[in-house]
């Protein structure tokens, strides 16, 4: 085909064309699909930041903030390398603030200076009663373990544990033993006294009074309703409110459990806010994930198992763990009750 000055220069100019209106188009769903994700950070971020429970969908997105922070920072880092500016600046930003909240739990603080009786706590969600009994005591003997607050716990996974020989190791116990899921309990070395500390809820809480050689502690198997039954949050919502909060007079508390709950919650850092301490945060190991015990990418493992205690209660040690059978991995704890 011949072609003439015209034709080469129609050519070119198509060409020009076509180019132009090809690296836009990319540029601009690039920029499109960078503003979604920092409008969805920042929409998570400040769900966090302003403390809003809302429905059970931003509860769980919430639960998920340390992996949030990491994707965040790293989209907003790679929107200023393709010069977003407005958009790297924000979620860079808006991720610098969340990590200030999420690193520290993996630093241990600095321990208070405290002398008196050390306590070996362990708890554990034992799964509808499936969770291997004869593992648990086991785990319960060699840590030496002072008191267990378990929940879950069914009448057959009393007579199993029984059967174990966690009566030999923990002979006094408060149970609230239940069919399903509902029921909770305490045993000790020590001798407990049955106390109420929670107002009534759909999952059981047995709470007691250990006698300690030194000064007594009041010790709570927590366990609220899930947020993310279809019933809404509303029940999750007012277990937490009503779990009690230290007692600067009086014994010292201790809440022990599965409070379905982060620490990005409002509810466990309003509880913390009263004057209690997590005991993961307090050596650095707050990032440890207690659910799944299978830690696959799905669901997404997070940390909703945790041992607060007061402020005045130095902690030493903390460790996580899988038990056979069920679906949480235990903590073990020690602690330092002061004399005075």
């Amino acid at each position: 085909m011949d072609t003439t000055p015209e034709t080469d220069a129609r050519s070119g100019t198509l060409h020009d064309v076509v180019t132009t209106e090809v690296k836009p188009g990319k540029s601009g769903f690039a920029t499109f699909l960078l503003v979604v994700c920092a409008m969805a950070f920042v929409t998570a971020a400040f769900i966090r930041l302003l403390g809003i429970d809302g429905t059970r969908y931003m509860i769980a997105t919430t639960s998920l903030i340390p992996y949030i922070t990491v994707v965040g920072l790293l989209i907003g880092l790679f929107a200023l390398l393709r010069k977003r500016w407005v958009v790297g600046l924000t979620m860079t930003l808006v991720a610098v603030v969340l990590v200030a909240n999420v690193v520290p739990r993996a630093f241990p603080d600095a321990r208070p200076n405290g002398v008196g009786q050390q306590v070996r706590l362990m708890t554990v969600n034992l799964l509808t009663g499936i969770a291997d009994a004869d593992a648990i005591v086991r785990e319960v003997r060699e840590r030496k373990i002072d008191i267990l607050a378990v929940q879950e716990l069914t009448p057959e996974m009393v007579r199993d544990l029984d059967r174990a020989g966690l009566n030999q190791l923990l002979p006094d116990r408060v149970y609230l033993d239940e069919p399903g899921g509902s029921g909770s309990g305490i045993a000790s070395k020590y001798r407990l006294s049955q106390r109420n500390l929670t107002p009534p809820g759909t999952l059981q809480q047995a709470a007691a009074l250990v006698d300690l050689p030194g000064k007594d502690i009041e010790v709570v198997s927590v366990h609220p309703l899930p947020p993310v039954v279809t019933e809404g949050p509303e029940a999750w919502q007012r277990e937490l409110a009503g779990l009690p909060a230290p007692d600067s007079t009086g014994a010292i508390r201790i809440l022990a459990g599965d409070f379905n709950a982060t620490l990005d919650h409002v509810g466990l850092t309003r509880l913390l806010n009263k004057g209690y301490v997590d005991a993961a945060d307090q050596v650095g190991k707050g990032l440890i994930h207690t659910w799944p015990s299978n830690s696959g990418f799905w669901p997404p493992p997070v940390t909703i198992d945790h041992v607060l205690v007061d402020t005045r209660c130095p902690v030493d040690t903390l460790d996580v763990f899988d038990v056979p059978g069920s679906d949480h991995r235990a903590v073990v704890t020690q602690f330092v009750v002061p004399r005075l």
